[in-house]
């Protein structure tokens, strides 16, 4: 495999960092987590950019690119903490009418097995879209009773409980939802490679601007060690990451599955371990609301758990070692 990114590569992402840092600042992000902060505006200009159909065929609206590239893309998205229910769009872009547009906000749930049913951005959503095993069912969000969380965990993500979902005729097949599962977790894991990169950044430049003692506190020993296992974190997690999408589009390359739960281990860890290591180079300020540091940790922690989770991906390393 040859991990270099093309010229059109980098053109791509840069156009997606620039877009992202100029529409969605900080402040826009901590907005869309108020109620009725979703800004509708800016996620059509987000979809207006061909961002979510990156991966669909030209003949279906989209863009026509491979799916690495839109690994890619959700990598710089997930580094400019970039709110809305960006999986759900890209991966129901050319399933559901109006999602490509950015017309209509989907959320989407994998629906579980036992224990309550929870829904990230059903509150801001026209569309529900249940995947379990039968298919894709897809329900107006207003048909949907639920109670919403007051403070979830990522405050830009906003949460909401379902105790039970009307029922429709499923769309689709086992081969759409097992492809949609492998897609969701792995573009989930690109954003928590851009999350780890971005809050080891943030915490790179406050070590440089802090002094203690008459010297920037980035200058001491312990920290270089902590920051440099940040930067082979997000690297290792990066190149685990970037294979899987490339065998996404090679499926001759490899064992998509074992990718893609590989990459879910590595990114999780980076993106929740280097967050953490980024509020501890803040101290005590960055737990607070003013700072961004706690920003990507809770981020971090809502995206590890999108189509799976680091021990179920872990089991399923294991299961392909063993078997």
């Amino acid at each position: 495999m040859d991990f270099a990114l093309s010229d059109d590569q980098r053109d791509l992402t840069d156009m997606i960092r620039r877009f992202a840092d100029d529409r969605f600042p900080t402040e826009t992000v901590r907005a869309f987590g108020e109620p009725g902060g979703f800004d509708r505006a800016r996620w059509g200009e987000l979809a207006a950019l061909g961002t979510f159909g990156i991966a669909l065929p030209e003949d279906d609206g989209g863009v026509g690119l491979p799916v690495v590239d839109m690994v890619l893309v959700h990598e710089t998205l997930g580094g400019a903490l970039t709110p809305g229910p960006l999986v759900a769009a890209s991966l129901l872009a050319g399933l559901v009418p109006g999602v490509l547009e950015g017309e209509v906000v989907p959320a989407i749930v994998d629906r579980p097995t036992h224990g309550p049913i929870v829904v990230e951005h059903l509150r801001d959503a026209d569309v529900l879209v249940v995947v379990d095993d039968d298919g894709l069912r897809v329900l107006p969000a207003a048909a949907v009773t639920a109670r919403h969380i007051d403070h979830p965990t990522d405050p830009a993500t906003p949460v909401s409980v379902v105790e039970a979902l009307p029922d429709e005729a499923p769309i689709g097949g086992a081969a759409l939802v097992a492809r949609l599962r492998l897609l969701g977790s792995l573009y989930a894991s690109a954003q928590l490679v851009g999350n780890s990169e971005a809050s080891t950044t943030l915490a790179v430049e406050y070590a440089k601007e802090r002094h203690q003692f008459g010297r920037p506190i980035g200058s001491f020993q312990g920290l270089k060690h902590l920051l440099a296992d940040c930067l082979v974190r997000t690297e290792v997690a990066r190149s685990s990451v970037w294979a899987a999408g490339v065998i996404a589009d090679e499926p001759e390359a490899g064992d998509l599955a074992r990718a893609v739960a590989g990459a879910r281990v590595l990114a999780a860890k980076a993106g929740t371990e280097n967050a953490k290591t980024g509020i501890q180079v803040h101290g005590g300020m960055g737990f607070t609301w003013e700072v961004d540091a706690h920003l990507f940790l809770k981020r971090a922690w809502v995206l590890e758990t999108q189509f799976g989770d680091p021990d179920g991906a872990a089991e399923a390393v294991a299961d392909t070692l063993v078997g």
